[in-house]
């Protein structure tokens, strides 16, 4: 079983998770993804690695908090989603910023 995957921008997923080309922050996977941490260009490659973790990590139910904000950072999760074949279905929770995530 994997325990750290390399992510696309030199930042481990699975363990390690770092939003800065600065040493690595050690998080682990928790069913939770707070992309405040992160920067935007980050995401596209960010949010599929973790669906991944999480997956091999056993977990099915996860949550994206994108934030309130103008909802540009949710829509562009969404949109993310909506490609990835591990996505079985997405819950928005109105204005809270949260994507709710089932995982096939």
């Amino acid at each position: 079983m994997r325990t750290h995957r390399q992510h696309a921008r030199g930042h481990e997923i699975g363990g390690v998770i770092s939003s800065s080309d600065d040493d690595p922050v050690v998080m682990p996977i928790t069913g939770e993804l707070d992309l405040h941490t992160f920067s935007p260009r980050d995401i596209p490659s960010l949010v599929p690695e973790w669906l991944e973790a999480c997956l091999d990590a056993g977990l099915r139910d996860v949550v994206i908090v994108t934030g309130k904000g103008t909802g540009a950072q949710r829509a562009r999760v969404l949109q993310i989603l909506a490609k990835c074949a591990l996505v079985a279905r997405t819950r928005e929770d109105g204005n809270w910023g949260r994507v709710y995530v089932t995982l096939r």
